[in-house]
């Protein structure tokens, strides 16, 4: 029975734990045991499996590290303070006829800066998740001024992050699409070359996660929530003159941490982008006086804290993927569901858009997943008669699934680094959960039927 594959018995366990508000290391690590276990891999072989896969997140958590130390450096300069100030200063000094209306457009235009951001993130500016820290923590204080709900502002970071990479093939959405996605279908023995533009292919799911980022902004997080007012190291030292000279010199580090990121990106160099840019970035504002030394262990070692749970619960999670794939069970995961087709091409078609998600829920990367479904996938969708569009719809559809929603994805651990800085933004309840269902359910839908017309 499918109920006792390895597989979907750890990842039912993962989300359990993590809902009951187990904390997602613990989550992860329990739910790795779980499925070495139940796979027959013991104890020892489950540990080995995940300490082996450890080293793979050392990287990743650097990075964010470093971005962490870079976002606390910048703050310090007096750029983001004073965003947050004139935006503020424009609430206050609104008369009453015209105040609704001013907090409406800083509303808005927070929601339309973090989306557009998110979008940029994957191509004109490809630093992925690393513009949140950056960007959100600072207008935490305007957000609770204007009774934001966080989770809308989560849902927003996100789409913008998702979407692009599975639909534009540009930037991250190349790597994604051509490289990965085309890439192991061909490998699979399914030649792509009538399906020469992937939009065409995914712009039905790309349709449905707008579908679902409408519902969560305009429909399901619209009212007004309650936060209170609490310091945090973006909030410090608000009486302090904000000095224009740090101000410029933190904005010059900014583009050259951004362009190095894009440059090396567009290399496609082995050098990682996004720690080479957060050194060079830091390196600047301590050369340019931003944070004098004296005080730059202080600054930096709060921005590390700051992304210290991302880095911790990103290296977690590679271990817990390491262990999956060690398994050996998610290729019997894949082949006992198509038993269960009987012919039928829509049912084929929400089974192995099921099945990935369920996979990319566990491994919490959608790039991680296409190269493990897409050899058991185009095999079985050539033999159920679905055309090359949608074969690649159905493959694309199911590794994007579970990317927004897993406890364990950096498009969710994003968000709650920034919205979380005064402990006010739970992960799973205000950032997994809402995702998961305003992402995940329509992104099953369009798949399915894109799977049916294409």
């Amino acid at each position: 029975m499918l109920l006792f594959n390895a597989v979907v018995l750890s990842v039912i366990v993962m989300l359990v734990l993590s809902i009951a508000r187990v904390h997602v290391v613990i989550s992860l690590f329990v739910a790795s045991l779980v499925g070495g276990l139940v796979a027959g891999m013991g104890i020892s072989g489950t540990m080995v499996a995940f300490q082996d896969g450890l080293a793979g997140g050392a990287k990743i958590a650097l990075s964010y590290a470093l971005l962490g130390a870079f976002a606390m450096s910048v703050a310090h300069s007096g750029l983001p303070r004073l965003l947050a100030n004139w935006i503020i200063n424009r609430l206050r000094n609104a008369d009453d006829s015209n105040s609704a209306r001013v907090a409406r457009s800083a509303k808005w235009g927070i929601l339309g800066g973090v989306l557009v951001m998110g979008v940029m993130s994957q191509n004109l500016i490809p630093i992925h998740i690393a513009f949140i820290p950056l960007l959100v923590p600072p207008l935490i204080g305007v957000m609770n001024e204007l009774k934001m709900d966080r989770r809308m502002v989560a849902c927003a970071i996100t789409f913008g992050i998702v979407t692009t990479y599975m639909f534009v093939p540009i930037g991250f959405g190349r790597i994604f699409l051509h490289d990965i996605l085309y890439k192991n279908i061909e490998d699979a023995g399914l030649p792509v070359e009538g399906v020469v533009n992937p939009m065409a292919a995914m712009a039905i799911p790309a349709l449905s996660m707008a579908v679902g980022c409408f519902i969560a902004l305009f429909v399901s997080y619209r009212k007004p929530r309650e936060y209170e007012q609490r310091e945090t190291e973006f909030s410090t030292g608000d009486d302090k003159p904000i000095s224009m000279v740090k101000v410029w010199a933190a904005v010059v580090a900014l583009i050259a941490c951004f362009v190095i990121q894009a440059v090396l990106t567009k290399m496609d160099s082995d050098a990682d982008p996004l720690l080479v840019g957060a050194l060079v970035g830091l390196c600047l504002m301590l050369a340019m006086r931003v944070v004098p030394w004296q005080q730059a262990d202080d600054v930096f070692s709060g921005g590390m804290k700051m992304m210290s749970l991302i880095g911790l619960i990103m290296i977690t999670a590679q271990g817990y993927a390491s262990v999956l794939k060690a398994s050996g069970q998610i290729e019997p995961l894949v082949q006992q569901t198509s038993a269960m087709f009987n012919g039928s091409k829509a049912l084929a078609a929400m089974i192995m858009l099921v099945v990935g998600l369920i996979i990319t829920m566990g491994i919490g990367s959608s790039f991680s997943t296409l190269p493990i479904i897409s050899a058991i996938y185009v095999p079985l969708c050539v033999a159920l008669g679905f055309s090359p569009v949608a074969t690649v719809a159905i493959i694309g559809t199911a590794g994007a699934l579970g990317d927004a929603g897993s406890p364990a994805s950096d498009s969710t651990l994003g968000p709650t680094a920034g919205l979380s800085v005064d402990g006010q933004h739970d992960h799973m309840r205000d950032t997994v959960i809402p995702e998961f269902i305003h992402y995940n359910i329509p992104l099953l839908v369009g798949g399915w039927i894109a799977a049916m017309v294409l």
